[in-house]
């Protein structure tokens, strides 16, 4: 698989302009379908995302619509992974090296950056706070919730982001990435992927399964 990252000249200030700009951009959606452990995990909620770049920003939208809510995180570096969570890994280079940026459906942040599963450095406050978020919910606590529910999430990440590491413009590096829809202490718990995962039990942070990640440059006319 491959992601085709569109570079668009509308620049947003804050990540409420998100959805609106990617829409005037044309930014396509793409599904986070991939149900790797149906056996175990049987139920798929509906999910989708688009991302764009935007003047070294990476720009990613999500929409959800899914059985069950949870929103009991209300800190940045928490475990947002057990709430109703979307999840963008991401290698910016060739490394091994790879960053988890973690978002519950209320805008609560998670980001970790490392070589793997164990020992990851989590981001400092300036760097959260620099990573702008959006959500259609409110900040406030969700207590665990049976229903129909649809939301969307919008990030601004910028590429002091990715603090490990010395980038100057992003066009033109060869990057991989996943993208991820959880919810382990939701009603249903569930683990999808918009790129396959190829272990037989659920784990976000293999790299040798991240796809291709590519900015498609603006077209000169």
């Amino acid at each position: 698989m491959e992601l085709i990252i569109k570079n668009i000249s509308t620049h947003p200030f804050d990540a409420s302009e998100v959805p609106s700009i990617l829409d005037k951009e044309g930014v396509e959606w793409n599904t986070i379908d991939c149900h790797n452990w149906s056996e175990n995990y049987p139920y798929k909620p509906q999910a989708k995302f688009r991302i764009a770049n935007s003047e070294n920003n990476i720009l990613i939208q999500y929409d959800i619509d899914e059985n069950s809510i949870r929103a009991t995180e209300l800190s940045d570096n928490g475990h947002v992974w057990e709430d109703s969570c979307c999840e963008f890994f991401i290698a910016p280079m060739n490394d091994g090296v790879y960053y988890n940026i973690e978002c519950n459906c209320i805008g609560t942040l998670l980001i970790g950056v490392g070589k793997g599963r164990e020992n990851r450095k989590l981001a400092s406050k300036d760097i959260l706070d620099q990573v702008k978020r959006w959500s259609s919910l409110e900040h406030k606590e969700i207590p665990l919730q049976k229903g129909r529910f649809h939301w969307q999430l919008a990030l601004m990440i910028p590429i002091s982001t990715f603090f490990k590491h010395q980038m100057g413009n992003i066009l033109n590096l060869s990057m991989k990435c996943n993208i991820y829809k959880c919810g382990d202490k939701l009603c249903e718990p569930h683990f999808l992927s918009w790129s396959p995962i190829t272990s037989t039990t659920p784990d976000f942070h293999r790299l040798e399964d991240f796809a291709k990640c590519i900015i498609k440059p603006n077209r000169i006319s």
